[in-house]
């Protein structure tokens, strides 16, 4: 694992071509922190394209506007689902009790709501381009990627559907360890576990459920996922987040952003035709 260190401001208003793609780290409602981000890569719609690694909402204080934001910037920006936007379409859909922390509220009272979580669930669940692949979450190392978009359609297509509502009532509880044979809620939270909830793996493959923390902390034989040799996406580069105790690391075929802006550390950016890394500190939870 490659830790890099930090581009001044300048640098990135000085960085001249078409088009840009910056892919950022999860914001959680961290909407100021964000604004300073937008600022330091001088993003421009038009000119530059965003990938954001989900979890655009909740536990920070403005979810409302980062999703006003996100669905008017929509041509510009690819956002994939992590496990936070899941949990808010269970709220809207009755089918997720509230949790403690969750900040939730606004959007789910807000006139345009449902103009707001139409979108929302219509996002994918991974989006593979230029040989990176945009995740929330991990990946299975025995998956390829065409089988990867074979198994986050099935979750898109439930999302999508008129009966999103119904059908998100089987997302929870216990994950089952993957199987191609599973069926019914046990595959769509099998593939689930993986995609938006994933860590670290024991050496099986299976996830480890329990363990949060950075990984050496990690208890004997569990693997961050994306270091399993020779995983059978590994001819693309991985981009997710989720993962806020490991932060922001660069390694040859992974990018983790989640830097923990949402718990006062800092929002991070990684261009990705150079590997440039911008970062901002977290505003809301600065005090």
């Amino acid at each position: 694992m490659i830790r890099v260190a930090l581009v001044a401001r300048h640098d990135a208003s000085r960085y001249k071509r078409s088009v840009a793609i910056y892919a950022v780290g999860d914001i959680q409602g961290c909407m100021s922190s964000f604004e300073r981000l937008l600022g330091l890569i001088d993003f421009a719609p038009g000119r530059d394209r965003l990938w954001l690694v989900g979890d655009l909402v909740n536990r920070g204080p403005r979810s409302l506007d980062v999703l006003r934001w996100a669905h008017h910037h929509d041509p510009h920006v690819v956002v994939v689902l992590g496990n936070h936007d899941l949990h808010l379409l269970g709220r809207a859909a009755g089918v997720a009790s509230p949790k403690r922390r969750d900040t939730l509220d606004e959007v789910l009272a807000a006139p345009d709501r449902e103009t707001l979580l139409d979108w929302l669930r219509t996002r994918p669940l991974v989006h593979v381009e230029a040989g990176f692949l945009l995740v929330h979450g991990g990946l299975h190392p025995g998956w390829t990627v065409p089988h990867i978009r074979a198994l986050a359609a099935e979750i898109e297509v439930g999302l999508r559907a008129p009966s999103w509502m119904r059908w998100l009532s089987q997302v929870g509880g216990d994950p089952p360890a993957w199987s191609e044979t599973l069926t019914g809620a046990a595959r769509i939270n099998g593939i689930l576990s993986y995609l938006i909830r994933a860590r670290t793996l024991w050496g099986d493959a299976t996830i480890n459920h329990e363990f949060d923390g950075p990984p050496a902390e990690a208890p004997p034989g569990a693997i961050p996922w994306f270091a399993f040799p020779d995983p059978a996406w590994g001819d693309h580069v991985a981009v997710f987040g989720h993962w806020a105790s490991l932060g922001l690391d660069l390694g040859r075929r992974h990018i983790a952003l989640d830097s923990g802006c949402v718990w006062g550390k800092a929002l991070s950016a990684v261009r990705l035709e150079d590997r440039a890394v911008f970062q901002v500190k977290s505003v809301e939870m600065a005090s």
